[in-house]
C-alpha cells in the first residue's frame, strides 16, 4: 500500500508536525522595530524597577536599531551608499549582504549630505554617546552610572521614533506598514513610561535646583540641565556623576561641543574661566563663567599688559584697558625687584604690603584670601 506523506495520518502520541517549516522574516524596518520594542520592554519604568540588566540590553537592542533603521533611509537613496565604499559596491554583493557597511557616523553625514535628511548635532551626540557605550558593553565591559545611560537611551529612543515618522514609515508599502504598526503601538506606549520617569524626576528636583540657576549647566552625560557648579566641583543632580573644577573644563563637548578658553577668573583668580558657557538662568546667551567660584561674566575684556580678564569699570587705566597691577606698575615702576618690601600675590599678581596679607604663610592678598574664604562656603 503506497503512504501519502501528505496525509493527516500519523503515529498516535507523535507531535504534529507543521505542514511549513517557519520562517525567519525580518526584513529591515520590521527588524529595526522589533529591536525598539525590546528596548520599551526594558526601559519602560511603568512595567518594574529597571535594572542594570534591562540597560545592558536596551542600549545593544537600541544602537542596532539605530543602524538599521537610518541605513534602511540611506538605501532608499541609493543602495550602494550601505557600502564603506560605494566605489566598489556592486549589485549581485548587496544582495547577497556580502559587504563591509558604513559606520553610523558615515551613515549621518551621508543622510545629511546626500539625502537632505535634517539630523541634529544633539541627537548626532547622543547617537554617538550610544554607540560608545554598545562597544563598552560588547567588548570590554561598560562600568558607568545607570540613570545617564538610561536618559541617554531614552533621548535615541524619542530621536528614532521621530525619524520613523518623518523618513521610513510614510514611505513603507500597505503590507510593511501593517507589519510594524503593532510594534509601533507598544513602542510609542512604552516612550511614555520613559519620558514620565525623567519628567518625574526632574519634578522632585526642582525644588533642589531653584536658587541655582546661575550656576546649573547643562550635564554632558545625561543631557539635563541639572549640573550645578561650586566650592570647586560640580554635581549634576539627575545622574549624580560628579567632577572638579578642572575636569568640568576638559568636558568641551558638554555645552553642545562650544569652544572654552581658558583664563583666570576676574573673582576668585583661579585659572577655570571658560567662554561659551550657558547657564540655566539665560539658556539663550553664551556667558563666562568661571568653574570654581560658579561666578558668570556677561561681558569681560583682557588687560592690554598682562591679559588677565577685567570686568566692565575695572580699568584703572582710563582709556587704556589696564589692570590695577599692570597700572601702578606702569605708573610708579613698582616691581618686586626693587621693592623688597613688597609681595606680588601668587593668585592675582597684584603687589601688596606683608601687613596686608591675610596669611603669613603664603604670598597671597587679603583680597583673594576673602574670595577663597567666599568659595569654600560655596554649595557643593
Amino acid at each position: 500500500m503506497a503512504i501519502d506523506v501528505n496525509s493527516q495520518l500519523r503515529v498516535p502520541g507523535a507531535p504534529r508536525r507543521p505542514a511549513v517549516a517557519p520562517q525567519i522574516d525580518f526584513r529591515p524596518v520590521v527588524n529595526g522595530v522589533d529591536y525598539l520594542v525590546s528596548v520599551v520592554d526594558h526601559l519602560d519604568v511603568g512595567a518594574s524597577n529597571v535594572t542594570p540588566r534591562d540597560i545592558k540590553y536596551a542600549v545593544l537592542h537600541l544602537q542596532a536599531a539605530s543602524e538599521i533603521l537610518l541605513k534602511t533611509r540611506l538605501v532608499r537613496e541609493h543602495w550602494s551608499l550601505a557600502f564603506k565604499d560605494p566605489r566598489n559596491a556592486t549589485r549581485k554583493k548587496y544582495e547577497a549582504g556580502d559587504f563591509e557597511s558604513c559606520t553610523t557616523d558615515d551613515t549621518i553625514k551621508r543622510l545629511r549630505n546626500v539625502a537632505g535628511v535634517l539630523i541634529s548635532e544633539k541627537d548626532e551626540k547622543a547617537i554617538g554617546d550610544l554607540t560608545r557605550d554598545r562597544n563598552a558593553l560588547q567588548h570590554y565591559g561598560l562600568t558607568y552610572n545607570a540613570k545617564a545611560v538610561e536618559a541617554r537611551a531614552g533621548r535615541v529612543l524619542d530621536f528614532l521614533i521621530r525619524f520613523l515618522n518623518e523618513q521610513v514609515l510614510p514611505f513603507l508599502n500597505v503590507n510593511d506598514r501593517h507589519d510594524v504598526e503593532e510594534g509601533m503601538e507598544r513602542v510609542r506606549s512604552g516612550l511614555i513610561g520613559i519620558e514620565s520617569f525623567s519628567s518625574e524626576r526632574m519634578k522632585r528636583l526642582r525644588p533642589e535646583l531653584n536658587g541655582y540657576e546661575s550656576q546649573t549647566l547643562l550635564c554632558s552625560e545625561c543631557l539635563q540641565v541639572t549640573l550645578v557648579v561650586g566650592g570647586g566641583a560640580g554635581r549634576c543632580r539627575f545622574c549624580d556623576q560628579s567632577w572638579t573644577a578642572h575636569e568640568l573644563m576638559a568636558l568641551a563637548g558638554g555645552q553642545e561641543g562650544a569652544p572654552r578658553v581658558q583664563d583666570v577668573c576676574p573673582q576668585c583668580c583661579t585659572e577655570t574661566l571658560a567662554s561659551d558657557v550657558h547657564v540655566a538662568s539665560h539658556p539663550a546667551t553664551a556667558v563666562f563663567f568661571c568653574f570654581t567660584c560658579a561666578t558668570s561674566f556677561s561681558v569681560l575684556f583682557p588687560c592690554d599688559r598682562c591679559g588677565r580678564m577685567l570686568e566692565p569699570g575695572e580699568s584703572a587705566g582710563g582709556g587704556e584697558p589696564l589692570c590695577g597691577t599692570c597700572w601702578e606698575s606702569e605708573d610708579s615702576g613698582t616691581t618686586a625687584d626693587n621693592f623688597p618690601d613688597l609681595f606680588e600675590c601668587c593668585l592675582c599678581c597684584r603687589m601688596f604690603t606683608p601687613a596686608e596679607s591675610d596669611d603669613g604663610a603664603e604670598e597671597v592678598c587679603g583680597a583673594c584670601m576673602q574670595r577663597e574664604d567666599a568659595r569654600l562656603q560655596l554649595p557643593t
